[in-house]
C-alpha cells in the first residue's frame, strides 16, 4: 500500500506542477495580447508631434508627424522586401524644423538599388517610432567602409550619422523610393504553444500514473 501511496502521490503532484505552468502560459498569453492590442491601437491613433525627450520603452509605436529635410549621407541596413527579394533598408538623417537631428527609416531599396543617388525631399514625414530589437551577440558589426549594417542599432546609428538615437520609421513623405515599409506590431507569442505543451504533458503524466497503479494493481500491489 505504501507503494501506491507513492506513485498516487508522485503523479498527482507532478500532474499538478505541469498543469500550474499550464495556467501560467494562459495567464501570459492573456497579457500579451493585451500588449499587442495596445500597440495596435496605438499604430491607428492619430500621429502627435515628436517628444521631447523620446523614451524607448513608453513611446515605442508612437505615430508621430514631423516637418523638415533629409540631410545628405544614409546607411544601408540589409532586409528584403517580396515580392523583390534582398535588398536594404535606408536610413538617412533628418533634420527637423526645430533643428533636431533624428534618423529616418525611409524604407526598402533592391540590391542594385544601393548606391542609387536618391533625392533629399523636404516636407512633412508621418511614421512611427521605433527601437528595432535586431542586434544580438551573433550581429556582426557594420561594415562602414562598404556601408553594410546588419540590424538597425539606432545608437550605432546616430553615431555614424550625427543624429540623436530616435528612429521613425516612415509610411509617408521619405519620397515615391524607396518603398516605405510601415511599421506592424510583431512581439513574439508563443504562450499559446508553450501551454498546450504543459497541458500535454500533464495528461500524459496522469496516464503514465495510472498505467502504473494498474500494473501494481495486477501484480496484488494494491
Amino acid at each position: 500500500m505504501a507503494r501506491v501511496i507513492a506513485v498516487l502521490a508522485f503523479g498527482l503532484i507532478g500532474a499538478a506542477i505541469l498543469v500550474a505552468l499550464c495556467n501560467w502560459q494562459l495567464n501570459r498569453l492573456d497579457w500579451k495580447l493585451g500588449v499587442i492590442a495596445q500597440l495596435e491601437e496605438r499604430l491607428n491613433a492619430e500621429p502627435v508631434a515628436l517628444p521631447a525627450d523620446p523614451d524607448p520603452v513608453a513611446d515605442k509605436y508612437l505615430r508621430v508627424r514631423v516637418e523638415g529635410r533629409f540631410l545628405p549621407g544614409e546607411a544601408h541596413n540589409l532586409s528584403s522586401m517580396k515580392p523583390w527579394g534582398p535588398g536594404f533598408r535606408i536610413i538617412a538623417p533628418f533634420e527637423t524644423a526645430e533643428g533636431r537631428r533624428i534618423l529616418v527609416d525611409r524604407g526598402y531599396v533592391p540590391q542594385d538599388q544601393k548606391d542609387a543617388a536618391r533625392a533629399l525631399p523636404a516636407g512633412t514625414v508621418t511614421g512611427a517610432l521605433l527601437w528595432p530589437d535586431e542586434i544580438t551577440s551573433a550581429t556582426p558589426e557594420p561594415d562602414l567602409e562598404a556601408n553594410y549594417w546588419f540590424g538597425r542599432d539606432p545608437w550605432k546609428l546616430a553615431d555614424a550619422l550625427g543624429t540623436e538615437p530616435v528612429m521613425i520609421v516612415a509610411e509617408e513623405g521619405a519620397g515615391d523610393f524607396p518603398r516605405a515599409s510601415p511599421v506592424t506590431v510583431n512581439l513574439k507569442n508563443d504562450h499559446l504553444g508553450y501551454a498546450v505543451t504543459w497541458g500535454g504533458l500533464a495528461a500524459v503524466w496522469l496516464v503514465m500514473t495510472g498505467v502504473v497503479l494498474w500494473r501494481l494493481h495486477k501484480k496484488g500491489g494494491i
